[in-house]
């Protein structure tokens, strides 16, 4: 595996080094970490698609576009609000 450097402000690299820190980690492993994990926008598409395919497959329930837009509304708007209270 080849080394690649890639450029940051020295306050995000800075920030990078307290967050690895803190998890008994180096900024490689954190930065691979992230890059292995976050979805593309694409990614998570096909997701939702095979977990709809799944509950339609399984517990014969379809979940519209219009549904699944609603119940992403409600877990942000839930999310903000636990966010909120603990500020």
């Amino acid at each position: 595996m080849s080394d690649a450097m890639i450029r940051v402000p020295a306050e995000v690299r800075d920030r990078l080094a307290v967050i690895a820190e803190s998890r008994g980690t180096s900024i490689r492993a954190l930065v691979q970490e992230f890059a292995e994990s976050t979805l593309t926008a694409e990614e998570r598409r096909e997701r939702a698609e095979r977990a709809r395919e799944y509950m339609a497959q399984h517990f014969g329930v379809r979940v519209t576009d219009e549904e699944s837009a609603e119940m992403g509304r409600k877990i942000r708007e839930a999310f903000a609000r636990r966010q909120e209270s603990a500020a």
